[in-house]
């Protein structure tokens, strides 16, 4: 008759991800990530595609244009960006002015990959849908920053 072998009690470590399977959750804690930092991130991946003119309507364009000549003042990487976050996805809305002669499908595609890129390389949450809304088209003759016309010469000295 054989005597039995004791085994080794099984020991487990636990994992530093919890069984979610979100990267934003550990068993050391948990990481929430605002709303206005995914729309930088969005807004700054999407600025960087070649054909991506401006962001907004026209009334926040209008209104960016007057804050960027204040002093001290920057434009707002989050102008025309809108999103979503939950705990572990975002969806992302861009209102976007388009350089006249860019094809706005292939634009469109170009903006959802990097945006996709950022924002999920950035801050761990899955991008569920990126919106591409394009509400203008900037003419190459369309000139924001023309100089003013010159001020007519005095009629009396």
């Amino acid at each position: 008759m054989s005597t039995p072998t004791p085994t080794a009690p099984k020991t487990t470590t636990p994992s530093p991800v919890a069984p979610t399977g979100s990267a934003l959750e550990s068993t050391q804690g948990k990481t929430t990530i605002a709303d206005g930092v995914v729309a930088k991130v969005a807004g700054l991946a999407a600025r960087e595609v070649n054909g991506v003119y401006g962001f907004g309507g026209t009334a926040a364009r209008a209104f960016g244009a007057i804050t960027e000549r204040i002093p001290g003042s920057r434009s707002s990487a989050s102008q025309g960006v809108s999103v979503e976050v939950g705990e572990r996805q975002a969806a992302v809305d861009l209102t976007i002015v388009v350089e006249y002669g860019v094809a706005i499908a292939e634009l469109s595609r170009a903006i959802r990959r990097n945006v996709i890129g950022a924002v999920e390389q950035m801050t761990g949450l899955e991008v569920t849908e990126v919106n591409v809304d394009v509400v203008d088209l900037h003419l190459p003759d369309e000139e924001d920053d023309a100089p003013a016309p010159a001020p007519a010469p005095a009629r009396v000295r």
